[in-house]
């Protein structure tokens, strides 16, 4: 049986006394970890065109290699993530991610060997991984059960707005192409010396938003808990929903 803190605190209370918009400020927050993974992902595909003349990719094996080797990093991530984020905190995971994601980003984008190229995406791959994993479990543990539904989906909500964002912004960099141009001019023009890597370096934008705002954020209230750490996790749980929601969650 609950004690008096539990039985005195109704549904209706919860509905009444959560701070929902620091609740939603914290999801959105993690939610970018999500926006990253749709981001970097995709925006290769606008980039794809250029970096493969100008690093000269002309078998298959290249090309292939070229495009799907994040997916290497992204196991990496995935597979890492949980273990890493039992033991660092989900908080440092993500903030993690976001640092690899900035970096990785940029050294894509200005690689200036096919080799180099390969690593940074694999990096990247990651921080895709990393994210993948942890922003959804971090927003569903820090999340009143009332809303955790709405606000774990802000994650996925955020994957389609980056996988868009890409689009958009390579779009946006990559000038016309004039019909005709021989193979010497293809090389010289702006889309293959310069446009592919600005496509890879805009991912940096989001990402130091991402690294700017994760320490704004608690820790995991359940991480906090499993350390042992319940009056941390107490005050973080009071901050989302007063002193009655606290006692209630921790017990």
């Amino acid at each position: 049986m609950h004690g008096p803190s539990s039985t005195s605190f109704s549904p209706s209370t919860v509905l009444a006394e959560i701070n929902l918009s620091y609740v939603w400020m914290i999801a959105f927050v993690a939610a970018l970890g999500g926006l990253l993974f749709g981001y970097d992902w995709v925006v290769i595909g606008g980039a794809k065109p250029f970096y493969e003349q100008y690093f000269h990719l002309t078998t298959e094996t290249q090309v292939g290699w070229a495009n799907s080797c994040a997916l290497i990093g992204c196991f990496i991530g995935s597979f890492a993530g949980g273990r890493a984020s039992d033991y660092l905190g989900r908080k440092r995971v993500l903030l993690v991610s976001a640092f690899i994601f900035a970096v990785s980003s940029v050294l894509t984008g200005w690689a200036s060997h096919f080799s180099s190229f390969i690593a940074w995406r694999i990096m990247g791959g990651v921080a895709i991984g990393l994210a993948s994993n942890v922003s959804p479990t971090y927003i569903a543990e820090i999340s009143p059960a009332q809303w955790r539904g709405r606000l774990v989906s802000l994650n996925q909500l955020a994957l389609v707005i980056g996988i868009l964002a890409a689009q958009i912004v390579n779009w946006l960099i990559a000038r016309p192409v004039p019909d005709g141009l021989s193979q010497t001019a293809a090389f010289a023009s702006w889309n293959v010396q310069y446009g592919w890597r600005w496509m890879f370096t805009a991912v940096a934008v989001p990402s130091l938003i991402f690294l700017v705002t994760v320490p704004l954020i608690p820790e995991s209230p359940r991480w906090l808990v499993a350390r042992r750490q319940n009056a941390k996790a107490g005050q973080v749980l009071a901050k989302i929903g007063g002193e009655r929601y606290s006692r209630f969650e921790l017990e």
